[in-house]
């Protein structure tokens, strides 16, 4: 049972989510709860704690297999918190076998209706890869044109992309009658990425990081076990030392310092005082030399730890540093 910490958020911290801007129909609040998974039985109350908390901005896929518990939910959580729809952003994104321009209305007429939602604030094509028949390829021209055709009716307000490569996105955006308004990626102190955020902010595209904390879920496993990987950031020595002069939690170093890039971030917790603490991020106020010893950690530890590519038989990322493109 996932309860609210007694104390309230103050109207400060809930109203401090200045939004970034979108070239398309709206803004997107630079601080997100996000539901990868989050488990069925608690998705639904971990998802209205945080509409109380104060997030506005709640991120979705089909493949995470909640989003009906995801939506009752956001029902739950803005009947709690006193807002409505229109108060809030969410985001879904079409996964791998609804690729094909036929295909997009099918998947985001089942989203919405998981979701209990008449329209979507952001979809994105999850992956630059198709799944068919067990046969898995690189493949987004042809999706992107769906894509258009629903921002168009209405039932999304922006459209965008995840986990595509340079190459990737700088071919679509050639073709594109819409360009894409968000970019959604892995990024961390320990994948920085900065040129490629970079990028982004010269051609107008805003950039959401996923995974902004790292190596916290276990599916991306264990320091302890594996000796390759990163230190945890609740356990890396240089984030503790910024978090103490701060008056911060080290989640809340990575996440400001993820907002401070111009980034929107999008934790993800099944506990109500984490996420809590993670809202309170936009409270915890870094300076120039924490940003420079932050880029020094990035230096020192560069490491993705999302790459499907393989399992897949599909090169991803590649261009960009620590690439998943040796299949």
């Amino acid at each position: 049972m996932l309860a609210l910490a007694s104390s309230p958020v103050s109207p400060a911290l809930a109203q401090n989510q200045r939004p970034l801007s979108l070239q398309a129909t709206s803004t997107i609040p630079p601080i997100g709860f996000g539901t990868w998974r989050l488990e069925k039985h608690n998705a639904s109350e971990a998802v209205s704690v945080a509409l109380q908390t104060g997030y506005i901005h709640i991120d979705c896929a089909a493949v995470y297999g909640n989003q009906k518990e995801v939506g009752l939910g956001i029902i739950d959580g803005l009947k709690k918190s006193g807002r409505r729809r229109q108060d809030i952003w969410v985001t879904s994104k079409l996964w791998n076998d609804h690729h094909g321009q036929d295909k997009v209305r099918l998947a985001l007429d089942q989203t919405l209706n998981d979701l209990s939602l008449d329209y979507l604030d952001l979809y994105l094509i999850h992956w630059p890869v198709a799944s068919h028949n067990g046969n898995n390829y690189e493949e987004y021209r042809d999706t992107w044109e769906g894509m258009e055709i629903v921002q168009k009716s209405g039932k999304v307000r922006n459209i965008g992309v995840s986990n595509f490569s340079p190459g990737q996105l700088d071919d679509l955006i050639t073709v594109a009658e819409i360009k894409p308004a968000v970019h959604q990626f892995e990024l961390h102190p320990y994948l920085q990425q900065s040129e490629w955020v970079k990028w982004h902010h010269v051609h107008g595209i805003s950039v959401t990081a996923y995974s902004p904390l790292g190596n916290l879920n276990p599916i991306y496993g264990s320091p302890d076990e594996d000796h390759s990987l990163p230190p945890s950031i609740l356990e890396n020595k240089e984030v503790s030392r910024i978090a103490k002069k701060r008056g911060c939690t080290n989640a809340q170093v990575a996440l400001a310092w993820g907002m401070g890039r111009g980034t929107s971030v999008i934790p993800k917790s099944q506990h109500a005082n984490r996420i809590k603490e993670n809202f309170a991020a936009t409270d915890c106020q870094l300076k120039h030399g924490d940003y420079k010893d932050i880029d020094a950690i990035g230096k020192r530890f560069t490491h993705r730890f999302n790459k499907p590519g393989k399992g897949w038989g599909v090169p991803l990322y590649e261009g960009l540093e620590d690439a998943d493109d040796e299949v």
